[in-house]
């Protein structure tokens, strides 16, 4: 059962319930009326003899019934047998196929996403958004998927991960995701247009996310950079340029590779945000910062304020407010960073490596 499908029939199975219900009531109120207003009983006496003619107990009559009470009453009595086992045969069809414990599962996953702060949201379960995926997992940053397509949001699901069903160029679906309160959106949908849509749309409700998307060419790149993207992937361009280094430079390759993905567990490199308010490094030197002597991590590059890199600092490089240092070293050492470093937060959507 797809993610679409099983919304479309609870909404209907809902309806129909409450459709049952409401002529289940109907039904009652009018035989209580016709016994209470045209047989003179008292309104206990009239409801009592619905109740049992709608139950077909086969209690005897309150009270003696002339010839056109009778033939109301057996309208009664198959009014309220189809009526009853109409709704009868909707419950039977939501226990079999579980439309109660799905529908607790949808509200449970919404308390979830009520709750989160400081995720990312990938647009689209494609091949590419579904390694994005797992490496958000691994790394345990909350995250939550749009698609709207039936069998990838299902799969999505089936992996653990929490889905909203929904198109992510429309507002309603990234307001759904909580973009408000998320830092970091991944759209790697198969249309450069849709990622240019979704980009767009998602600035515009949260100039402050970190927006990356995917791009099929060099062009769609340029657009998605003037609409707002943060930072653009065009698999093709890098999956080229990753084949020509790996024939060139194998080894260099290789190392890049186990750090920036953690694959042998031993080296990574993280990014810390140099923030005044709690670093006490502001002002100094990497000499006299000691980073490097009281952590054992490698400050590789500095990012200022203002946009300037600065590759393999000295240790004249002045720390300033503002800066992001990239850095490499074991988990430990990266952790030690954190806490001489403030302790600061990690850069949005980066947080401390975790020890394996």
């Amino acid at each position: 059962m797809t993610v679409y499908s099983f919304e479309k029939k609870y909404r209907r199975l809902r309806k129909e319930l409450i459709a049952g219900a409401l002529v289940l009531g109907s039904v009652f109120l009018s035989g209580t009326c016709w016994y209470w207003l045209l047989e003179k009983w008292s309104f206990i006496e009239a409801a009592y003899m619905t109740m049992i003619t709608l139950s077909t107990v086969g209690f005897m009559e309150v009270h003696p019934l002339d010839d056109k009470s009778r033939l109301f009453t057996i309208a009664l009595i198959l009014t309220g047998v189809i009526t009853i086992g109409y709704i009868l045969n909707r419950l039977t069809e939501a226990l079999i196929q579980g439309y109660f414990q799905e529908g607790i599962k949808q509200r449970q996953e919404k308390k979830v996403i009520d709750t989160l702060e400081h995720h990312c949201i990938i647009c689209g379960f494609g091949r590419t958004a579904h390694h994005v995926a797992l490496e958000f997992m691994s790394e345990e940053i909350p995250f939550i998927i749009i698609e709207s397509r039936p069998e990838p949001a299902e799969e999505a699901k089936l992996l653990g991960y929490i889905v909203i069903q929904g198109d992510a160029t429309l507002d309603e679906s990234l307001i759904n995701a909580k973009i408000d309160k998320a830092v970091c959106l991944v759209s790697a949908l198969t249309s450069d247009a849709e990622n240019l849509y979704t980009v767009l749309s998602a600035k515009t409700l949260n100039p402050k996310i970190r927006a990356i998307a995917r791009a099929s060419t060099e062009e769609a790149v340029l657009k998605l950079q003037r609409a707002g993207a943060d930072a653009v992937v065009s698999p093709f361009i890098t999956g080229g340029r990753r084949l020509a280094a790996a024939a060139l430079r194998p080894q260099v390759m290789d190392f890049v590779d186990g750090i920036l993905t953690g694959t042998d567990r031993a080296f990574y490199m993280e990014e810390f945000l140099i923030d005044p308010r709690f670093c006490p490094c502001v002002g100094q030197t990497l000499s006299e910062a000691k980073l490097r002597l009281q952590s054992g991590a490698l400050v590789l590059a500095i990012r200022r304020s203002e946009g300037s890199l600065i590759g393999g600092p000295t240790g004249e490089t002045q720390l300033m407010a503002g800066d992001l240092l990239i850095c490499m070293g074991t988990p430990e050492q990266l952790r030690l960073l954190n806490q001489i470093l403030g302790p600061i937060r990690p850069s949005p959507a980066v947080r401390p490596p975790k020890h394996h």
